[in-house]
């Protein structure tokens, strides 16, 4: 296995020691030995010595959560049989709130603490072990010393039986693949480790050595990978002009149904349906979310909201910027396989289609701005319920049309200069590479006047702190394309609800805000049994023949208790965008679209 230089993470290290409101403690030494006596059982036995002690008390610390997922997981609820021993005797390790141990250290130099880590939830973002492998999501997993955040570490792996391969970011010592070492917790929380029997390969681009670890098998053409990944790596290189990795992991879990990403400083972790690599979709699917992720290493892990780092382990960290951070990382993982030649201008417009449809058709979008989205992200965007689409809009789909219009106002107004991507390379230089800070608010929106070369205050007010709906048709137009709604003269009758079938039983999941089912009071929960005494059986044809306007009476089973439900139909009002180009593209219009989609003539 190739591994990371230490000086690949020199920039980082003094970053977050500069910016760290914690101390570093220079005689302190941290090894961490990890086990899996009963890996069969979930569980990861977790030896923690701190030596180099010259203190009164110790507090240690489980953190709550895990960049690059904003949700409070609580991940002290996975540990157990916490013990705490020097000098071969026990001492007292009483727990004195949800993710804190207190021990008194007078007298000690050094202390062993034992624990156990059930891991048992298959995310890219929580720890998972089985007989089979291990996925060690490090905020999960190692407690840390409080105010001793900048303190190296080592972290050995004993593997269970059969296991032969470690796959990580973090730095082999002395070429010894199962023992790790991090320059400090926020590069080791931010390192995920993968032991088992991965299949291994790489590829080098834009300078970088890349891993790629496959987890859970799959029918995948590593050839094929290589090639496509090494273009993204090396489109998204392109946009902001250097890659600050010697050596970059990706570890891949390859399940019957899986999906998502995590991204990591140099590192991240995907799910993917194993399968599904031989369908064109699925494949476009799963180079998309390589793309997203990777973007990622520059977008928000370097260049980031100022908020977000050095972080606060114990509690939220509030941006209202994550319409960026994750908005315009989603607009940019289509757009740099267009720009790689992997998809087409055609499967390109029809995502962007994609993408309109679900924002226009999310009742929520009236509701929530774009920035109280990105604020709120910690209580409803990882919590969504029954109610969701009607009162919130996803930072990362109204984030990428926003980027979208962005992009095209800045490539317009310079007549095919710059683009977005010369924003992102600017904040990148300023921000992460001479201020060493996050940005705030205000310096991004700065930013994107600069390159726009106007004022931005409207466009702030209408679409990231307003509820005006966005104008696609403005933007596109530049490019020579228009947005339509090919639903717009249909009139067709809708109750305005989604369903579920279990057990042959029809069951509300959804009722949309406005619609008939809202007006007339249907229920999520509610079971479908008759309309006008009809027994339901096809939930797609139960309102042939029906047209808006007219009255039926709905029959469900609520809580086990019949119920007649007079409703009203109203005309099915969801859009069904698609984009096309306009007739006679000027000139102009084709230097916005060639610049805007990458075209070569």
């Amino acid at each position: 296995m190739k591994t990371i230089k230490l000086t690949a993470f020199l920039f980082v290290i003094l970053f977050f020691m500069n910016s760290s409101p914690t101390n570093a403690a220079g005689a302190v030494k941290i090894l961490y030995t990890v086990t899996f006596p009963e890996a069969q059982a979930h569980y990861a036995d977790i030896e923690m010595n701190i030596s180099g002690l010259d203190q009164n008390t110790l507090d240690l610390k489980m953190p709550v959560w895990t960049p690059g997922s904003y949700l409070v997981r609580e991940f002290a609820k996975n540990v157990e049989s916490f013990s705490a021993a020097a000098n071969n005797k026990t001492i007292p390790s009483p727990k004195i709130n949800k993710n804190t141990w207190h021990i008194n250290t007078a007298g000690l130099s050094s202390v062993t603490i034992k624990y156990r880590v059930y891991c048992f939830e298959i995310s890219v973002r929580t720890s998972f072990v089985d007989a089979s492998h291990g996925f060690l999501s490090t905020s999960g997993l190692f407690i840390y010393p409080d105010k001793m955040l900048n303190t190296p570490s080592t972290i050995k792996i004993i593997p269970y039986k059969g296991w032969t391969t470690v796959s990580t970011s973090l730095d082999a010592v002395n070429g010894d693949q199962f023992i790790r070492h991090s320059p400090n917790f926020d590069i080791l929380f931010d390192s995920p480790i993968e032991v088992g029997t991965q299949d291994v390969f790489g590829f080098d681009a834009a300078g970088v050595k890349y891993e790629v670890c496959m987890v859970g098998g799959g029918n995948y053409d590593k050839e094929q990978l290589k090639k496509d990944m090494a273009k993204i790596a090396e489109q998204e290189t392109a946009v902001f002009g250097e890659n600050p990795n010697k050596h970059y992991v990706f570890i891949v879990h390859n399940r019957q149904r899986n999906g998502g990403g995590l991204e990591h400083l140099s590192s991240t972790t995907l799910g993917a349906s194993r399968d599904n690599y031989s369908n064109a979709s699925g494949y476009r699917n799963f180079l998309s979310l390589v793309a997203h992720e990777h973007f990622h290493l520059w977008n928000v892990k370097r260049l980031r909201p100022i908020v977000l780092g050095p972080f606060d382990y114990d509690n939220e960290n509030y941006t209202t910027d994550l319409w960026i951070a994750e908005g315009f990382t989603a607009y940019y993982q289509n757009l740099i396989l267009r720009h790689a030649q992997i998809m087409d201008p055609e499967t390109y417009l029809s995502a962007i289609t994609g993408e309109i449809n679900i924002i226009e058709n999310q009742p929520g979008a009236k509701i929530q701005p774009l920035a109280e989205a990105s604020f709120d992200a910690w209580i409803k965007s990882y919590r969504p319920n029954e109610n969701s689409s009607n009162t919130g809009i996803s930072y990362y789909d109204k984030g990428a049309a926003v980027a979208m219009l962005l992009d095209l106002e800045i490539i317009n107004d310079t007549k095919g200069k710059n683009s977005l991507d010369d924003v992102m390379k600017y904040m990148y230089d300023t921000y992460y590479k001479q201020k060493k800070r996050g940005y705030t608010d205000e310096e991004f929106k700065q930013g994107l006047e600069k390159f726009a070369g106007k004022n931005l205050d409207e466009f702030y007010k209408n679409y990231v702190y307003g509820l005006t709906p966005l104008d696609y048709n403005k933007y596109l137009a530049y490019a020579g394309y228009k947005a339509t709604d090919d639903a717009a003269n249909s009139n067709d009758p809708s109750l305005g609800i989604a369903t579920t079938e279990s057990n042959g039983k029809k069951f509300v999941t959804v009722v949309q805000r406005g619609g008939a089912g809202w007006v007339d009071g249907i229920n999520v929960n509610d079971e479908l049994v008759a309309i006008d005494g009809t027994p339901i059986t096809d939930v797609a044809t139960m309102l042939n023949g029906k047209k808006p306007g007219d009255q039926i009476s709905v029959s469900v089973l609520r809580d086990g208790l019949a119920v007649a439900l007079p409703v009203t139909l109203l005309r099915n009002n969801r859009f069904k965008y698609k984009v096309d180009s306009l007739p006679g593209v000027t000139p102009g219009q084709m230097v916005v679209r060639k610049k805007w989609l990458g075209l070569v003539d």
